[in-house]
């Protein structure tokens, strides 16, 4: 089931954006810096814990814990995220086709994460040819819309 993010999904959040970033993101920005020494879970469970109003907009796929996220901003899709361990189980899927019927028409992904970008080309959003710099870094984004 979908529901609202609540405080006590603090930590599984967290996890989920940490160890799904890593999987997916280290090949592609080469940085353990970044990877295992700025991105850790308790910093991020304590950020949403200490500032409740940051979930504003948090979805989660819950089937007896907490197994993938879904972050909302408008008709934006901020963030869609499954725990690794549950991956190719439809969660993805659920949480986008959920966000659809939110009326999100866009987002942006990491150029190179071409897993992602196919991920949501099958459920109809198409590069639009636009992109910028990822900030912080020298990796592009590309903007995708339904």
């Amino acid at each position: 089931m979908i529901r609202r993010a609540a405080v006590e999904d603090a930590s599984r959040i967290a996890e989920i954006l940490v160890f799904t970033k890593r999987m997916n993101y280290r090949k592609i920005f080469q940085n353990d810096k970044v990877s295992f020494g700025e991105i850790q879970v308790y910093p991020i469970a304590k950020a949403y814990i200490d500032n409740p109003e940051k979930l504003e907009g948090v979805w989660v796929y819950d089937d007896e814990f907490v197994k993938g996220m879904l972050h909302i901003a408008g008709d934006r899709i901020e963030e869609l995220y499954v725990d690794h361990f549950f991956e190719n189980r439809g969660i993805g899927g659920e949480l986008i086709q959920f966000a659809i019927g939110k009326n999100c028409r866009y987002l942006w992904v990491l150029e190179k994460n071409a897993d992602a970008r196919r991920f949501y080309e099958r459920y109809g959003f198409t590069v639009t040819g636009k992109k910028q710099f990822e900030e912080g870094t020298t990796e592009y984004i590309v903007e995708l819309k339904r």
